[in-house]
């Protein structure tokens, strides 16, 4: 079956089986390989992708749902070759320590920060718990969402002054 994906705002056409995981197309087919594959059962969320979006768990996703859709993977948070703030603040804290599940867990803390840009800590945890981090950097992960978050406000505090 063939399947039109705007991938990070560029339009692929594939050619796989209607049930083949979005996750599989955008690492096999697309060759981007930061969407991870951690449990295959879309619990862990080491392979969350934005599909129109909003975020879902690609190795879950069948291609055939996201047909026609606009797809953002964590490459595509990247803008003109700049890191995505999160990214800088996951950076800046040191939040990776074996690095697996961190595109997804930026991927969901992004996606809270286009809805909320002001989320207390308590919507921050809430936005990443579907996000499981198997070497436990949980607080870091949190520290650098409320540093992006912090920024922001410095920013429109200079910007009203």
């Amino acid at each position: 079956m063939a399947v039109s994906l705007s991938v990070n705002g560029v339009t692929h056409t594939v050619d796989v089986e209607n049930d083949t995981p979005l996750l599989w197309v955008v690492r096999d087919e697309l060759g981007l390989k930061g969407t991870r594959f951690g449990c295959g059962m879309g619990l862990c969320g080491a392979c969350t992708v934005h599909l129109d979006g909003q975020p879902v768990r690609s190795c879950s996703t069948p291609v055939e749902m996201a047909d026609g859709g606009n797809i953002t993977t964590i490459e595509g948070l990247a803008a003109d070759g700049d890191l995505h703030p999160l990214q800088k603040a996951w950076i800046e804290h040191g939040v990776p320590q074996c690095g697996y599940c961190q595109s997804g867990q930026i991927m969901s803390a992004a996606h809270l920060l286009q809805h909320n840009p002001s989320p207390s800590r308590e919507d921050i945890v809430a936005a990443v718990s579907g996000n499981l981090c198997r070497c436990g950097t949980y607080s870091r992960i949190v520290a650098a969402v409320e540093a992006v978050v912090d920024s922001r406000r410095e920013q429109s505090g200079r910007e009203e002054a």
